[in-house]
């Protein structure tokens, strides 16, 4: 999608904006939240610290699902211990990453009202996004083996 050519001025429609600055306070809140969690020493569970139930998931299966770890691994990356953050969830660590890039752009584009620093290219994005689901698949196989 091409928005810069949807108004003469360059500016992005304000429905671009507001959806851009809402997503880019949300990704930015939820590196937030990780500095204000505790990352818990299993590798997992850090999420209970907010109130939320244990796993699912695991409580019914009795094994750790794909996403099991990816709070901890966002507690671990905002503190820069990266490797504890792949430890805990490789694709946790690949979407907290995503987010310290994507919240601010976000934000500053829609605040901006035109595209900040580069101009978004749809087949990257699901790229990446393609990237980041099979290397949590991948890590999740990988913990199950053990």
């Amino acid at each position: 999608m091409n928005y810069e050519n949807t108004h003469p001025t360059g500016q992005l429609p304000w429905y671009v904006r507001t959806t851009l600055a809402v997503f880019g306070i949300g990704l930015i809140g939820m590196l937030v939240i990780a500095m204000c969690l505790t990352p818990s020493a299993k590798g997992y569970g850090t999420h209970t610290q907010m109130g939320l139930k244990p796993c699912s998931f695991t409580a019914l299966v009795g094994i750790r699902c794909p996403s099991c770890g990816m709070t901890t691994s966002w507690a671990h990356y905002v503190r820069g211990n990266w490797v504890k953050s792949v430890q805990s969830n490789t694709g946790g660590m690949l979407l907290a990453m995503s987010a310290t890039l994507a919240g601010p752009w976000m934000l500053v584009s829609g605040l901006l009202g035109r595209w900040w620093l580069w101009h978004p290219n749809e087949w990257i994005i699901v790229a990446v996004a393609v990237v980041i689901v099979i290397v949590t698949l991948c890590d999740w196989g990988y913990r199950l083996s053990y």
